[in-house]
C-alpha cells in the first residue's frame, strides 16, 4: 500500500502541523490524509477518499476505492470531528462538479449551468461571513424551487450559483459540500492513533 511523505513540500503551515503532528505521534508510523466522505460517530468510523499529491494547494482526490479508519480510543488523540461531504471537485473552466456517488461507489462528472459566478470572495467577504455574528454563512445553499445550487469554495475563493436537471435535486444535500481534509497518523492498518481535522485546525490562533 502506498504510504504518504508526511511533511508536505509547500506551504508554511502544512509543514508546521505536520512537524507538531509528528511529536504530538511520539514513535514514528504512517501518515494517510483525504477528505472525509463519511463520518459515523456511533460506530467510531471515518472514510476518505486519499490525496497522494505532494501539494496542498492542488489535492488530488481521485484514488478510489475509499479507505475506511476506525478512529483513535482515546479521546485525546481526536481533533474536532469532521464533516462529510461528496463534493471532489469544483472546475468552474469546464463548468463541471466531480461528485462521489455513494450508489456506484465511483466519481460521478456533472455538468452545469453558470447563473452567477463571483472570484477573490474571501472568508471574511460579508457574502460568506456575518460579521454582526461573526460566524460563516452556511452553504452549500440548495434551492429545489428554483433548481439552483450555489456553493462556496473557501479554497478556490469562489462563490457559484449553478442549474442542474431535476433528477440531481433527489440526492442528498451533503452530495454538493466537500468533506473536512483530515490527517491521520497510524501504526497498524485501518487503526487510527492520531486523528487530526486540518480544515479545522488553526496552528496560529492562540
Amino acid at each position: 500500500m502506498r504510504k504518504h511523505t508526511f511533511i508536505k513540500r509547500s506551504g508554511l503551515f502544512t509543514v508546521l502541523s505536520a512537524l507538531l503532528f509528528i511529536f504530538a505521534c511520539g514513535k514514528l508510523g504512517n501518515v494517510d490524509q483525504g477528505r472525509v466522505i463519511e463520518f459515523d460517530k456511533e460506530k467510531g468510523t471515518v472514510t476518505l477518499i486519499r490525496d497522494f499529491n505532494a501539494d496542498p494547494n492542488n489535492p488530488d482526490y481521485t484514488h478510489l476505492p475509499p479507505f475506511t479508519y476506525e478512529m483513535p480510543k482515546d479521546p485525546s488523540e481526536i481533533g474536532a470531528l469532521p464533516k462529510a461531504g461528496k463534493r471532489m471537485k469544483l472546475d468552474t473552466e469546464k463548468n463541471q462538479i466531480i461528485i462521489f456517488d455513494t450508489a456506484t461507489q465511483n466519481f460521478k462528472t456533472i455538468d452545469y449551468k453558470v447563473i452567477d459566478h463571483k472570484e477573490n470572495v474571501a472568508k471574511n467577504n460579508p457574502l460568506v461571513y456575518d460579521e454582526a455574528t461573526e460566524v460563516s454563512k452556511s452553504f452549500p445553499i440548495i434551492d429545489k424551487e428554483n433548481k439552483t445550487i450555489t456553493i462556496y469554495s473557501g479554497r478556490q475563493k469562489i462563490l457559484i450559483t449553478f442549474s442542474l436537471p431535476d433528477e440531481y435535486f433527489a440526492l442528498p444535500d451533503d452530495t454538493w459540500d466537500s468533506g473536512d481534509e483530515v490527517r491521520i497518523y497510524y501504526k497498524e492498518e485501518g487503526k487510527a492513533r492520531r486523528f487530526m481535522n486540518i480544515s479545522k485546525t488553526d496552528i496560529f490562533k492562540k
